[in-house]
């Protein structure tokens, strides 16, 4: 597999971050100073322009855009590359009080005020409007600039309208899905309960209330037309783009699993996936490595989205942020051991908000590369100089790629609906939580793991997870049961099949649409645990696994292996983890939320019978690897304080230029970046 680079022109791994020179127009001292810094630090890119509209066009119609080109200029004879925003992410205060409409409307009818940010209406016909006109002026002045390295579409979208304009396009968008037949959306919804039942799509109001509505349907289908809208907007930019400027690539940055936008409908529309990253570092309620777990799986959506090239990790903080309930600082290696497990899961970027503080408003006390000292002999700038260094000796890492063998099923869609359902306990349900678990238990064994949708691909994987698949779209059935029969080794968990993508209820027995053949058990029940509620399972091996917050009652076909069994309760004796052979592979349920000790050793029997060589790794140890043209790159991070021997590696480490030939010493927060070629991988 060849290389994949995003940016030709940086040689190695793009280290960045968000500037903001239009806050010390007033200060050239500061301005030059910067240009130094970022030299000293490594830097070979920033992003500008996020939120300058008001800068470019202070008045409507009066442009000015002399400053950054001085800035870009300068950058550019200095080494420095830039991403260039557009700053439709807030707007200036001339566009709201001459075009009001602009501005979004909330559950309760009121439309916001001037300020704050992301709060226009992305169907608003003026605001479009005045967005092409600075994105056309934009590439008037820059899209030929040598140091033009991506366009960056606003920042951070989220949120939803209420305007009539999107309650009417709201109304469009369900008589196009609908055939413009409202019996079918009567039916699918299945709205003659509590005589919902509509006569026309006009009648249809969106889920008012903040999503406690009492039809199910309704409430998704507006989760997905804010998703569609929010690209429909986004479309607008992008085209303007790509029209003009058809060789720069495009990205926006996206932020976790944000719970009101579907990324990977969105991710179609950019060339490159990005995001931005702001673990809970050091928080009181989890280990330090479990934060870096969920990191990871983070990271590991995000590249899932296109697999085939590298993403970017476009904002992180190298000391803290401002936001979180408690703004600790990182402590002192943790800023290197998280830009490394970024470029290890396959971002060729390691990029900052921001640069340097501001003086005043809502991100005046948010991280930074300079402080307001505005030295750089400060503990963060110097450990940001020292990781510029240490990219410097990975460059050749960039254009690889993760190559996983292994993945764990995560739907939106199933998150919104798990979420909405009026069923369960409402505190314990965790969908995304159970994910990343078994993304957690899976790469324990030194393997990476793509996070996919259950609408994607299944060619490449040997083995999948699909935690609480509650919600079946069209084909995954039937996708999943061709996946096993050639030889695939599938786990699902309760919850799974549950309802279509509709939210109506399967008929004739969970997991519905033909999968209870697959894996050959009915669920009659489900039982909710409370919090002090425990039961067991035991395992014809004689183990035993505690069982938490979840249970279902199965009835077993024949031909289905029971290898555990219920140990309490009334469904003693009754099975509790099922295995039935489908073609050359094996479908495993498991009924109820097992203990990390007893899933991951259902995961070891799953990757075995896959024949996945698995690294037996230390507790708190990660392992990723990326390739191309025959050479491996394999890093391995040390996520706690403590120093960790692994064993059954080799390679050169390019971080101390040493070879390692069976056994590694990695200090506490430590990193190394193993390289191997050919026979030798």
């Amino acid at each position: 597999m060849e290389r994949k680079l995003l940016f030709p022109k940086i040689d190695g791994i793009m280290h960045g971050g968000d500037y903001n020179p239009e806050q010390w127009l007033d200060r050239p001292d500061i301005l030059k100073e910067d240009i130094r810094m970022m030299k000293k630090a490594g830097m070979n890119c920033a992003t500008l322009g996020v939120f300058s509209w008001s800068t470019f066009e202070p008045r409507e119609g009066e442009f000015h855009f002399e400053w950054l080109h001085q800035i870009m200029d300068e950058l550019y004879a200095n080494g420095i590359y830039t991403i260039l925003a557009t700053p439709s992410g807030a707007r200036p205060a001339w566009l709201d009080e001459k075009y009001p409409e602009a501005m979004r409307v909330d559950a309760y009818g009121v439309r916001a005020h001037h300020g704050v940010r992301h709060n226009h209406c992305m169907s608003a016909l003026v605001y479009r409007e005045k967005v092409s006109i600075i994105l056309n002026r934009l590439v008037d002045e820059f899209g030929s600039h040598p140091g033009l390295l991506m366009w960056h579409i606003s920042n951070e979208f989220g949120g939803e309208c209420y305007c009539p304009h999107c309650v009417k396009r709201f109304q469009n968008y369900l008589a196009e899905k609908f055939d413009h037949d409202i019996e079918k959306l009567n039916q699918a919804w299945w709205t003659k309960f509590w005589s919902h039942e509509y006569n026309d799509f006009s009648q249809i109001e969106p889920p008012y209330q903040n999503g406690e509505y009492s039809i199910m349907g309704l409430n998704l289908e507006w989760k997905r037309f804010t998703t569609w809208n929010m690209t429909d907007y986004m479309k607008s930019e992008t085209a303007i783009l790509r029209e003009r400027t058809p060789d720069i690539p495009i990205t926006t940055n996206f932020m976790k699993l944000f719970p009101g936008l579907d990324y990977r409908k969105m991710s179609e529309e950019l060339d490159v996936i990005s995001w931005d990253s702001y673990p809970r570092f050091h928080n009181d309620e989890e280990p330090f490595a479990d934060t870096m777990t969920e990191n990871a799986f983070d990271h590991a959506v995000m590249r899932s989205m296109k697999k085939e090239q590298p993403f970017m990790m476009m904002e992180s903080a190298p000391g803290l942020v401002n936001w979180h309930p408690y703004n600790k600082m990182q402590r002192p290696g943790v800023h290197k051991l998280a830009s490394f497990q970024a470029v290890a899961l396959g971002s060729d970027t390691v990029q900052y908000f921001q640069w340097r503080k501001g003086r005043g408003s809502f991100e005046q006390y948010h991280g930074a590369v300079v402080d307001h000292l505005g030295t750089d002999d400060t503990r963060v700038f110097r450990e940001v100089e020292e990781l510029g260094q240490e990219l410097k000796k990975i460059k050749e890492v960039a254009g690889t790629v993760v190559k996983a063998k292994v993945a764990v099923i995560f739907d939106w869609d199933s998150m919104w609906a798990i979420e909405d359902m009026r069923g369960l306990a409402q505190d314990t349900k965790n969908y995304p939580e159970e994910c990343m678990n078994a993304y957690r238990d899976l790469s324990s064994f030194g393997l990476d793991v793509d996070v996919i949708s259950s609408e994607d691909s299944y060619e490449d994987y040997a083995v999948i997870a699909a935690p609480m698949l509650y919600m079946l779209h069209p084909n995954v059935s039937e996708r999943l049961k061709a996946f096993v029969e050639k030889g695939g080794q599938l786990i699902a968990t309760y919850l799974t099949g549950y309802v279509d993508e509709n939210t109506l209820n399967y008929l004739g027995g969970f997991p519905g649409d033909g999968l209870r053949d697959l894996f050959g058990v009915i669920s009659e029940e489900i039982d909710t645990l409370y919090p002090k509620d425990r039961n067991k399972v035991r395992f014809t091996d004689g183990s035993e696994g505690e069982v938490r917050d979840y249970a279902e009652v199965l009835r077993v076909a024949d031909g289905t292996e029971i290898s555990g069994t219920y140990e309490n309760d009334y469904y003693k004796g009754m099975a509790a983890v099922t295995g039935r052979k489908s073609g050359k592979g094996t479908a495993v349920y498991v009924a109820a939320r097992l203990a990390q000790e007893s899933m991951r050793h259902l995961y070891a029997q799953a990757l075995k019978r896959a024949e996945i060589p698995v690294l037996c790794l230390p507790d708190g140890v990660e392992c990723h690897t990326r390739e191309a043209d025959d050479v491996c790159y394999r890093f391995l991070l040390n996520d706690t304080t403590e120093k960790k021997t692994i064993s059954g590696v080799k390679g050169l480490n390019l971080l101390t230029g040493e070879p390692v030939d069976g056994t590694l010493q990695l200090e506490g927060y430590g990193v190394a970046c193993l390289k191997t070629s050919g026979k030798n991988r």
